[in-house]
């Protein structure tokens, strides 16, 4: 049987040249956690995180340790709402429009 490769890579890796599919993660792991399945939710940031920003620029702008992120969105994660809300916030910040560089009219 031939080795297939492991969806989450395939998901970090076009999180990294799409930036509106990564948007569109984002949405889906809010989503996610509004209906209820935190377990599929904390696996769509996580994948989010590896693909767009990294954990160690995570826990830069979260002001967190990158080990608690990692746990905090591992499979078994159990972050308080107060660090979702932050996490979403610099996901959020981060996806965010870029800016051309040309001021508005």
């Amino acid at each position: 049987m031939p080795l297939t490769r492991d969806s989450s890579q395939t998901v970090v890796d076009r999180a990294r040249r799409d930036r509106a599919f990564a948007k569109i993660l984002l949405e889906e792991a809010v989503t996610l956690f509004l209906n209820g399945e935190p377990d599929v939710a904390r696996i769509v940031l996580r994948d989010l995180v590896n693909g767009t920003l990294g954990f160690e620029r995570l826990a830069t702008e979260t002001e967190k340790p990158a080990k608690s992120l990692h746990r905090m969105l591992s499979p078994n994660g159990n972050p308080s709402m107060d660090n979702l809300s932050v996490i979403l916030d610099v996901l959020r910040r981060h996806l965010g429009p870029k800016r051309t560089g040309r001021k508005a009219a």
